[in-house]
């Protein structure tokens, strides 16, 4: 049997506690910047915004944390029958925060545009807000649902990409608030809040550990390796190639750095040999010596 150690009880309560200071980030940046700019945006929590305009128009009142709860209750009732229960206990517990999150400020925050900033910016503060929020949750290993329930009920079926489903949901979802009153500036602002969302959330995500891998084709390939490690102080791998044309044996010096250090190690290369045919690719992820610790993931 196993036993649970005082450090991993420590990560635990860390992790549902970034969590859920997360999704109150997240709840904040709806409630509090992109609601009162009566703006929408798209998964469970833009769905919800829909719902409840529509039930509004027939004198029906919901809170939209509750409404967001019931939808994402709803997709994880189906995607439990349909695909199996793999979700984990950490999804379910982003759903409840997240419709006790819009509850809360909801009820707490005044009514009306109390920041007092242009639409705009209230729409793109609001997504950067909700960027922040989810990509704490994501880093813990949380979910909340929505367009992540739907690309797995849809794959049991079918192979799509998970990109391709959540832009199709998103595209539908914003649009369709023409159909409950809302404007077409409303629909615009919508996909102005899904981008900052999504572009903080890379951000957060990846930015920190995006970096560039090099490959360099050259003859004088020991005299670029030495090069490089003498002087960008980074590790090289020396690959074996063949150019398909010459036919003739060869070697890819590759090298991994930071973003930043992109742009020396291209220096280095001309220097040893001008007319080197070099690659840059951007990669994210590079775990190990020099780059995240593996024991971090």
């Amino acid at each position: 049997m196993k036993t649970l150690s005082f450090d991993k009880i420590l990560v635990g309560v860390k992790e549902y506690f970034l969590m859920a200071v997360g999704i109150m980030i997240y709840t904040f940046g709806w409630i509090g910047c992109i609601a009162p700019a009566d703006g929408t945006g798209g998964g469970a929590a833009g769905l919800a915004t829909v719902i409840c305009r529509a039930l509004a128009l027939g004198d029906i009142s919901i809170q939209l944390g509750t409404m967001t709860f019931i939808i994402n209750g709803i997709l994880l009732l189906f995607a439990g029958f349909i695909v199996g229960w793999k979700f984990g206990i950490k999804t379910v517990y982003c759903v409840i925060i997240l419709g006790f999150g819009m509850n809360f400020w909801q009820s707490v925050l005044p009514p009306g545009d109390f920041l007092h900033l242009d639409r705009l910016l209230s729409i793109i503060l609001g997504g950067i807000l909700a960027g922040i929020g989810i990509a704490m949750c994501f880093k813990q290993g949380g979910s909340t649902g929505g367009t992540d329930i739907v690309a797995m009920i849809i794959n049991k079926y079918r192979t799509i990409s998970y990109g391709r489903i959540v832009i199709t949901c998103d595209f539908t979802i914003i649009t369709s608030a023409l159909l409950v009153g809302y404007h077409i500036d409303t629909v615009i602002y919508g996909f102005v809040m899904t981008a900052v969302f999504g572009y903080t959330v890379d951000m957060l995500m990846a930015g920190n550990q995006q970096s560039s891998q090099v490959l360099i084709v050259t003859h004088d390939f020991q005299k670029m390796a030495d090069t490089i490690v003498n002087n960008a102080h980074r590790g090289v791998t020396v690959l074996d190639s063949t150019g398909w044309y010459s036919q003739e044996a060869s070697k890819v010096v590759m090298v991994v750095c930071r973003k930043r250090e992109t742009s020396s190690i291209l220096k280095l290369v001309k220097s040893v040999d001008p007319d080197a045919f070099i690659t840059v690719g951007s990669v994210m992820g590079v775990y190990g010596k020099g780059f995240e610790a593996l024991n971090k993931i």
